[in-house]
């Protein structure tokens, strides 16, 4: 037999949570401490550090779009070929040479695009990009004319961190620039706060990872840029949650709708604290493993008297529940000897049921001590002409009658009990050749209606189950007689519970639908009948068989007469007996003259009569 948890290992677990527990909790009462404070630090750096990215950026921005603008005014007041103008322009970019180019249009002139010649030749472009540049971005042109000024993303066009600054000027006149964001992308990817510039339409516009801004990525679609589009705040810091976690702050520039975001890792923040934290885990870890060893050593001198208790565990396990055991001490191991005494006499309760089922539900605490009402549907069938059978028994065999009866019978009640327990059912007990059983009490079909459909069911299997039996049997065999029996079967409220002595009990039910139900099945005779249910039962499944009402019975203890119905088949069931004709001819019963019935010289349960 395997031992699970040994009385070993729970002194381990024991003392494993005690050192775990005290140095587990001063670690993470320090962790704790320091993590907030650093959580702190972090936010206000990061915050800080979008705070001067900002300021930068729109700095830039705003040189940018400033210097373009005194260019353009000088040009158009001056002309774009005098020597002026040339010169303007000459200084211009030589002043700006972060500045790729100027392109500008005023209503009933045409379009200029001035080059900084030498910065396309630094960088080795051609300067016919900006032209093509300019010219595929009609939309931000119309954009701008309309007043808007725009941010765009010019580096898949150049293979170069540029970007291109769309902005209205005076009189319906426009203008945009191209200029170099190299700066910008160097000065964002300083230190572990990585920041990052963005238009509203999600562009990634200037980023330390140039591929990014190369490949047009873009964040438009996720959650936290969606959140930042949606805050009326122009600047926040907020812990976004997503596949890494991640302080992010933002800002939003008055220059193009553009924001500057700041992100870092979450777990970067922590990498000191989560080093110092693994330390003294590897130290709690060896202070537990010490611990450990001389804990084994110590359970070994009360493993050994538990093997007893193992032992009488086995005997259990094999069914036998008759120990003698005392408990010597009043430690752990006294306590877990009382128990195995309790469940001893636990299960000797529980052999008491006549039913498996029943006891194993009453063991694990389903079926509690007392009564219950239950609607359940009750059954009482029993062997027409037994004790002649019995007799005939006794006059053929002699002595060896007894077993020969046993045998016969336990063949049939093999065969009713398989009807009952398919159909959800609960023997309730043997009483002689009588079977008594019940639906709706111990276990349920979910509805009265489905139990007491299920109880009838049964009864049509029992006649199926006879009918097969019967066919094997010969005429007059007195040592395997054929067998027909009475059904009589009543839906109530009755009490429910375990009923007996100290010595024996069994899960049974009482109460007047019981009794009408065993009155019932002694009808089944002088009615010619095998199957009878009573009217309540009728009212629940009379719609799913086929049924035809018998005389009414006034039964003793009842003031008015009871209606009770034959059971033909399952309705719409075109096999078997439609009438209780058929029934009776498929079971050899003779049709009885129910006004010459004398019910006295039988039954003094009931009396028939007509239905008033």
């Amino acid at each position: 037999m395997t031992v699970r948890f040994p009385i070993g290992a729970k002194l381990i677990i024991l003392i494993s949570v005690i050192v775990i527990v005290s140095l587990g909790s001063i670690t993470a009462l320090v962790s704790w401490l320091v993590h907030g404070d650093l959580r702190v630090s972090a936010e206000e750096n990061n915050f800080e550090t979008n705070r001067r990215s900002a300021i930068e950026a729109e700095l830039t921005l705003a040189n940018v779009l400033s210097h373009s603008r005194i260019l353009i005014n000088t040009i158009t007041a001056d002309g774009a070929n005098n020597n002026t103008a040339r010169e303007a322009i000459n200084f211009f970019f030589t002043e700006n040479p972060q500045i790729m180019s100027v392109f500008f249009i005023a209503p009933g002139s045409l379009e200029q695009i001035l080059i900084n010649r030498q910065f396309f030749a630094s960088q080795e472009i051609e300067t016919e990009l900006a032209e093509t540049y300019f010219r595929s971005q009609r939309n931000a042109i119309e954009r701008a004319v309309r007043g808007d000024t725009l941010l765009l993303n010019a580096a898949p066009h150049f293979a170069k961190p540029v970007l291109a600054l769309f902005f209205p000027w005076r009189n319906g006149a426009t203008g945009g620039v191209l200029f170099s964001s190299e700066s910008l992308n160097q000065n964002f990817g300083v230190g572990t706060n990585q920041s990052y510039m963005v238009n509203n339409d999600g562009d990634i516009l200037s980023n330390a990872d140039f591929s990014l801004v190369q490949s047009a990525a873009n964040v438009l679609q996720e959650d936290f840029f969606l959140s930042i589009l949606e805050s009326e705040q122009t600047s926040k810091q907020q812990l976004v949650e997503s596949d890494v976690r991640m302080f992010m702050a933002f800002t939003k520039l008055k220059i193009a709708d553009t924001i500057i975001i700041t992100s870092i890792e979450y777990d970067k923040v922590f990498e000191g604290i989560n080093a110092t934290t693994r330390r003294n885990l590897i130290l709690t870890f060896a202070v537990l493993c010490i611990s450990i060893a001389f804990i084994w050593l110590f359970s070994k001198t009360i493993s050994i008297p538990l093997k007893a208790l193992a032992v009488v565990a086995h005997n259990i396990e094999g069914g036998d529940f008759k120990m003698e055991l005392k408990s010597k001490s009043r430690d752990e191991i006294g306590v877990l000897t009382n128990s195995f005494l309790k469940m001893c006499s636990a299960l000797n309760v529980f052999g008491r049921f006549t039913n498996k089922e029943i006891a194993v539900k009453a063991m694990r605490g389903e079926i509690k001590p007392g009564g219950l009402p239950k609607h359940a549907t009750i059954f009482f069938s029993d062997i027409r002409e037994f004790t002649a059978k019995s007799e005939n028994f006794t006059k053929v065999f002699g002595e060896g009658a007894s077993d020969r009866i046993v045998h016969w019978l336990n063949q049939y009640f093999t065969q009713m009990v398989d009807c009952v327990e398919k159909t959800n059912g609960v023997v309730d007990k043997f009483i002689g050749d009588a079977v008594m059983a019940h639906w709706g009490t111990a276990y349920s079909a979910g509805s009265p209606e489905k139990d007491a459909f299920n109880c009838v069911k049964a009864a049509l299997m029992m006649r199926n189950a006879l009918y097969a039996m019967n066919k094997n049997r010969k005429e007059n065999d007195p040592a395997d007689p054929l067998i027909k029996i009475g059904c009589g079967i009543n839906t109530g409220i009755v009490t429910a519970g375990q009923l007996g002595s100290d010595m024996r009990m069994e899960y049974t039910v009482i109460g007047d639908p019981v009794n009408l139900a065993s009155r019932i099945e002694a009808l089944t005779k002088p009615l010619g009948a095998d199957i009878l249910i009573s009217e309540d039962t009728w009212d629940l499944v009379g719609d799913k068989f086929i049924t035809e009402e018998m005389p009414s019975v006034t039964v003793k203890g009842k003031e008015n007469p009871v209606r009770i119905f034959a059971v033909i088949n399952i309705a719409g069931n075109n096999k078997g007996p439609q009438t209780i004709a058929d029934v009776r001819r498929l079971l050899g019963v003779e049709a009885p003259e129910i006004s010459k019935v004398d019910v006295n010289a039988s039954e003094q349960k009931f009396k028939i009569g007509s239905t008033q």
